[in-house]
């Protein structure tokens, strides 16, 4: 059995709490930079289609333009809601519950919120989530 408590959370101490701050907005940096860049190529290719013809029926470079451009719109849309929940945690934070699981209300493991430091549940709850794909055995 976990010692993580099951009712409640372990209080953060300051210099915890200013190493997950930290983490926190360095990933959140990173993740504006990905933005910015997704941003730069997502126009790239938007500029390069515009000097071509526009035919994408008889165009054999339409579908892959096509999919590139989808492709980077969903990288930039997965690294936008990134940034929200990266924002969600920062609050968490200045609120005293960062690091509370949301589905028990157990401590998420520090070593858990160092791989994935906007992580709202534990592991046993990330596990047991019917909303993600199960993994084949």
């Amino acid at each position: 059995m976990s010692d993580a408590p099951r009712h409640g959370h372990d209080e953060l101490d300051p210099s915890r709490i200013a190493t997950a701050r930290a983490r926190l907005v360095a990933d959140r940096d990173d993740t504006l930079d990905r933005v910015a860049a997704l941003g730069r190529d997502f126009d790239g290719i938007v500029a390069a289609n515009a000097l071509v013809a526009v035919d994408d029926e008889h165009d054999p470079e339409g579908a892959s333009t096509a999919f590139e451009r989808a492709h980077v719109a969903t990288l930039m849309a997965r690294a936008h809601d990134h940034l929200e929940e990266l924002d969600q945690a920062l609050k968490r934070l200045e609120r005293g519950d960062y690091g509370q699981c949301e589905g028990c209300g157990a401590t998420i493991p520090p070593e858990r919120l160092e791989i994935r430091p906007a992580a709202t549940t534990c592991v046993l709850c990330a596990r047991s989530d019917p909303r993600r794909p199960s993994r084949p055995a």
